[in-house]
């Protein structure tokens, strides 16, 4: 995407008067200003997720009225739209198709995501699909038909299989389960509350704790989440650490540690990857502009470990373009 062009004030009387400061301040914002416009991402996806096979990235998130869309991607940066990964005539559900994840297991690929506000499990032969929806909600032998959004599903070196959730109890709160052999079916007697709501900035707009993601450090386990209701500027990422997989979770005292990030609003709702050269990265959306919120778009940024911390790291965030 170009840049705006910019109405520039006339040099010469600014340096007939020798006001230099005023034009180093005007040359100085100017860049800034044009970079906030050009640097806009061009790929629609909230929620996003993001899959590195076989050299390939593939990534998954919230956009279509019609189920979960595809991008592909070699370096990141550039991106093409692959069509439905999962079409609701696939499934039983016909709206509000949300917050996918995709994982390699066996001979199949898993998408975990959220439809009508109930959590699914697809399964596929290709990251690309067709995924087909298995049985029905994913927490019906434990929840029954009680509402639950925002999967995600850890993998523990020991093999055990942890899902990561989001029920509507005291605002938007995350639980977790034991998942199954089949990496489908939650384990009766594992449920339980990570934490919901209760850091000032989670409380701003809407008691909310949301789109939980964990990755492992040493001996401790980091629960990375989002706070704050995601219409709002503020909506913004925390994390909370365990010494088990677990729990109990503790969260971290200065949270946000993703906030308003380079000019961007409503930064939230990720999902933590390794890129091609074996680095943390992490994936997430913001507003469309400082004064709209739609159509949310994607961002990839760095995580780095200063010590025990999770930090966000200091490289610009890419802003992905599409393939023309």
């Amino acid at each position: 995407m170009e840049g705006r062009i910019i109405n520039r004030p006339p040099l010469a009387p600014l340096l007939k008067g020798r006001n230099w400061g005023w034009l180093f301040l005007i040359l100085s914002l100017l860049p800034a200003i044009v970079r906030a416009e050009a640097e806009r991402s061009e790929v629609p996806l909230a929620d996003p997720y993001i899959l590195l096979e076989d050299g390939v990235y593939y990534a998954y998130g919230t956009h279509s009225a019609d189920g979960i869309e595809c991008y592909t991607s070699q370096d990141l940066f550039t991106w093409k739209l692959e069509g439905l990964a999962l079409d609701k005539r696939n499934t039983t559900e016909d709206h509000w198709f949300w917050a996918p994840e995709v994982y390699h297991i066996g001979n199949r690929y898993i998408m975990y995501y959220s439809a009508n506000e109930h959590l699914y499990a697809a399964t596929s032969d290709s990251p690309k699909g067709p995924f087909r929806q298995v049985g029905s909600y994913q927490m019906e032998s434990l929840l029954g038909d009680e509402k639950c959004i925002d999967s995600h599903v850890f993998f523990d070196k020991d093999g055990t299989a942890w899902l990561f959730f989001v029920r509507f109890s005291d605002g938007n709160a995350i639980w977790q389960c034991q998942l199954g052999e089949d990496y489908i079916t939650p384990v009766e007697g594992t449920l339980r509350l990570c934490f919901s709501a209760s850091q000032p900035w989670e409380l701003i707009q809407a008691r909310v704790n949301e789109g939980p993601n964990i990755i492992k450090h040493k001996k401790r386990y980091y629960l990375t989440y989002s706070g704050n209701d995601y219409q709002s500027k503020e909506y913004a990422v925390g994390y909370a650490t365990s010494r088990k997989a677990e729990g109990p979770w503790k969260k971290y005292a200065d949270n946000p540690i993703l906030l308003r990030r380079e000019g961007l609003v409503g930064t939230g709702h990720h999902s933590i990857f390794t890129d091609k050269e074996g680095r943390q990265r992490i994936v997430f959306h913001a507003h469309y502009s400082n004064a709209k919120i739609h159509p949310r778009l994607m961002y990839i940024g760095f995580l780095r470990f200063n010590g025990s911390r999770l930090e966000i790291g200091d490289e610009p965030v890419v802003s992905p373009r599409l393939a023309k």
